[in-house]
């Protein structure tokens, strides 16, 4: 049997095993007014604001931002990513 053949059976392989370690379930989604967000939109909505009100607690505080224009996305993204963590994982 050749090197070629036994890559070409195994990429058969490897894509029948993909076909049966997917995952077939819904979405996590919200109901609002008979319209359905997506999870992950409602966890970045919430995100904005806890990375605003860390911004006023770092301003009140009186702590230096270094890279403002990096920081607060980077905050924000750490918020969403959290509450989707603890919410739907």
């Amino acid at each position: 049997m050749s090197t070629n053949h036994r890559w070409r059976i195994a990429g058969c392989q490897l894509a029948v095993a993909a076909l049966f370690v997917t995952a077939c379930g819904r979405a996590p989604s919200f109901d609002v007014l008979g319209s359905f967000f997506p999870a992950w939109l409602v966890c970045l909505a919430l995100g904005v604001p806890l990375a605003a009100g860390t911004r006023w607690l770092l301003v009140r505080v009186g702590i230096p931002i270094a890279l403002p224009v990096l920081t607060y996305p980077s905050l924000t993204a750490l918020f969403a990513l959290t509450l989707w963590f603890a919410l739907f994982r």
